[in-house]
């Protein structure tokens, strides 16, 4: 049952004033009124049954301190019975006590959903939009890997732990032993991989086929077991090594961050506002998420803050031309340096005029024709424009040899948005851009920041909702942080203000004297 009551003070909260008024949570606090997450979550409570229970917006709270100073739900509790700052900032009187960590975790699973994280980002940042502290136009965005709670097996040690799996559950829902199950290879000692795998994976279908001879409709789990380990099995790039799941977190993916360097993990999105470096959005995905899927979706969370954007910064990733759309929809500007994926042009070899829509070769050659082409495969269709040169200047060129090696006739394919590319890239070798793009870098300071002092760099618990809890619980705890260092910064500049105006007066009166 949640019932809101006033707080009452009492004599032992005039231990508080020894918190001093620089303290990041005594900043904070005096800034944002978290109140309205109470209002956010009373659908989620009985109102008249039931025993009362402790305020949402407390245990948020106790949530937004853990991941502010990367506790545990354990250390988090402890810490908050003893530091008076904590004890302030959560808004309990000294003498009271606290909620145990197992009823912090439930609220955490069971209550706080991921919307209802996105819209307390949103109202904080709209409280400090309302209040003049967020002020910019201008956002970046970009994506972090976040490794997931387990680590990466061989196909080898993977298909053993599934035989082992299935032997267990089986016991466990029949009470038998499952029966006629040769001895484990021991993998390690055979030299040769390929023959690893091959004892490995017979092993494997030797457990599979026993266990579907003597299970019933009864051995549910048994089954659930079976059909996962004959999923990992029949994906074709499970033995290749080239997607290798996780039994300990189903939602984890392989992924790169380089070349020889990949592991399981996820992979968070956030925008953030690059003068101020407040996270006004952020997306968790599996490590496969090609960055820039959910921009839209993001930059519409970023305009609820009452930002109103006119700068977007991205790196190479977001070069494409749906998100390129989507920034001009919304009348900004998009900052985003050409992918090499997206425009193939050699602009050392070609150039191109709008207004006759003709490329021009580095030997002064203009193409006369255009005509739209479409290309289907198994793979995938792609479309463009095939640009062909006069064929007489071709002839008269000194480069026709060259060319005529390539093809018998001078042709120029070109993607669908080559041109409106070109333009974009013309207007990125200006001092103009160069200058502008130095904002974007900003954001790689935040992704350190997270990471290094805010438990990002590795997932707390499993699945993809719980990581993204995780994010959107450490983009909060960071936003915090920089929010009380905007109003010192603010405090400072108004300090100085007063001691300059003070030093003028006393000069004044001293000059006339």
């Amino acid at each position: 049952m949640l019932r809101l009551k006033p707080k009452q003070i009492s004599f032992h909260s005039s231990l508080y004033n020894k918190i001093p008024e620089n303290h990041i949570l005594k900043r904070i606090d005096s800034v944002v009124d978290f109140s309205f997450i109470n209002g956010l979550l009373e659908n989620s409570y009985c109102k008249k049954f039931g025993r009362p229970a402790k305020e949402p917006e407390l245990m948020c709270k106790l949530l937004f301190l853990q991941h502010l100073y990367n506790l545990s739900d354990e250390k988090v509790k402890e810490e908050a019975s003893l530091n008076l700052a904590y004890m302030y900032f959560i808004g309990i009187n000294p003498e009271d006590s606290l909620p145990d960590k197992s009823l912090l975790s439930k609220f955490r699973t069971q209550r706080l959903g991921q919307s209802t994280l996105d819209e307390i980002t949103t109202e904080i940042v709209r409280q400090c939009v309302v209040k003049g502290i967020v002020e910019g136009k201008s956002v970046s965005i970009d994506a972090t890997h976040i490794e997931a709670n387990t680590i990466k097996k061989t196909p080898e040690r993977l298909m053993k732990h599934l035989g082992r799996k299935i032997i267990k559950t089986y016991g466990e829902e029949t009470s038998q032993d499952l029966e006629g199950i040769p001895e484990v290879p021991d993998y390690k000692e055979i030299t040769d991989h390929k023959e690893a795998k091959a004892a490995m994976k017979e092993y494997l279908e030797i457990v599979i086929d026993q266990a579907e001879r003597n299970i019933s409709t009864n051995e549910q789990k048994t089954a659930e077991v079976i059909k996962q380990a004959k999923d990992i099995l029949n994906d074709p790039k499970f033995i290749n090594q080239k997607g290798i799941r996780s039994l300990i977190d189903v939602d984890a993916r392989v992924g790169r961050k380089s070349k020889t360097q990949d592991f399981f993990l996820f992979k968070t999105e956030f925008i953030m506002t690059t003068d101020e470096r407040i996270i006004t959005s952020i997306n968790t995905a599996d490590g496969a998420y090609p960055d820039g899927n959910h921009v839209k979706e993001m930059l519409d969370q970023t305009k609820k803050t009452g930002i109103a954007v006119e700068e977007v910064y991205g790196d190479k990733a977001y070069f494409r031309k749906s998100i390129l759309d989507d920034i001009k929809e919304m009348k900004a500007k998009a900052f985003i340096p050409v992918s090499t994926s997206a425009y193939r042009i050699d602009e050392s070899e070609y150039t191109y005029n709008k207004d006759s829509d003709e490329w021009q070769c580095s030997q002064g050659n203009t193409t006369i024709n255009k005509k739209h082409y479409k290309y289907k495969s198994k793979a995938r269709e792609r479309a463009g424009y095939k640009y062909y040169f006069e064929m007489s200047q071709c002839k008269a060129c000194p480069k026709h040899d060259e060319c005529a090696k390539k093809s018998a006739r001078k042709i120029l394919i070109v993607g669908l948005n080559a041109s409106e590319f070109y333009e974009i890239s013309q207007y990125q070798k200006t001092d103009e851009f160069k200058e502008q793009y130095k904002k974007r870098a900003s954001i790689e300071g935040k992704n350190a920041e997270l990471k290094r002092f805010h438990g990002l760099h590795r997932a707390r618990g499993y699945g993809l909702i719980s990581v993204s809890k995780q994010s959107k619980l450490a983009a909060i705890a960071v936003n915090i942080k920089r929010i009380a260092a905007i109003i010192s910064s603010f405090l400072s500049n108004f300090k100085g203000i007063f001691e300059m105006t003070d030093y003028f007066s006393d000069l004044s009166k001293f000059l006339a004297i």
